[in-house]
């Protein structure tokens, strides 16, 4: 048992979040509905946060830009090997900072705990225009 609680000091075996969306792409503005998906690791460990934040990265992959950050207080306790679904809804921001053709943008999700190494998730996405009203 203190070697499981080692082990998941370093990351290996701890609890791991992934945030699942309905779809990829999504327009200025637009309220989408998602969850994190939660899943206990070898060991229960004590929950403390769950940050997300939306990210531009620029064509050449070399510059990020944090565009938004949520953050869930979340502390509570995941057993081993249970898994949780946490409800996410987040409003697009109407209006984005410009940018250069190729550019790209994605959720990076992080799960915090009391002790040991965070669980990081990035899930890539396209946001259009909003659509022009005649």
């Amino acid at each position: 048992m203190i070697l499981r609680k080692y082990m998941t000091l370093f990351g290996i075996g701890s609890a791991k979040i992934d945030l699942v969306l309905p779809k990829s792409s999504f327009k200025q503005g637009e309220l989408l509905h998602g969850y994190f998906f939660l899943e206990g690791g070898i060991i229960e460990q004590k929950l403390k946060r769950v940050e997300c934040d939306l990210v531009m990265i620029d064509r050449n992959g070399k510059e990020e830009k944090r565009i938004d950050s949520t953050t869930v207080l979340k502390s509570d306790i995941i057993r081993a090997e249970e898994r949780n679904k946490l409800s996410f809804t987040y409003r697009i921001p109407g209006k984005l900072p410009s940018f250069e053709s190729g550019s790209r943008f994605l959720f990076k999700t992080k799960l915090t705990f009391d002790q040991g190494v965070e669980s990081v998730d990035e899930d890539y996405i396209s946001i259009g225009p909003v659509p022009a009203f005649v």
